[in-house]
């Protein structure tokens, strides 16, 4: 293995480790640890602007493969991150629902 094909590889690991701890702050997966899901919008937050750092810091030097991979990861984790700050908004409104008999919140729901 060459070093070129060590750091890429090596490239992709870095970002599927804090692509994989977003997805885990946001609720997305569960925490290997606890078995359960957690959240933590701050960290998922930082999370992603590691890789936005990540991505500005190493600009011009990635190859095509690399900088498309980066970029799908970000938006993918930018997309998610919005569905989940929705959901916070639209678990204050519906929390009366909760009171209801039957009726569960977005946590009881996990």
């Amino acid at each position: 293995m060459t070093d070129k094909e060590k750091n890429e590889m090596l490239f992709v690991q870095v970002v599927s480790m804090f692509h994989g701890a977003a997805l885990q702050q946001m609720g997305k997966l569960k925490n290997p640890v606890s078995d359960k899901i957690e959240r933590d919008m701050q960290q998922a937050e930082l999370s992603i602007d590691i890789l936005d750092m990540l991505k500005e810091k190493c600009r011009g030097n990635l190859s095509p493969d690399e900088e498309k991979f980066l970029s799908t990861v970000l938006q993918e984790l930018k997309l998610n991150f919005v569905d989940e700050q929705k959901k916070d908004t639209g678990a204050s409104t519906a929390q009366p629902k909760a009171d209801k008999p039957g009726a569960q919140t977005h946590e009881a729901a996990q």
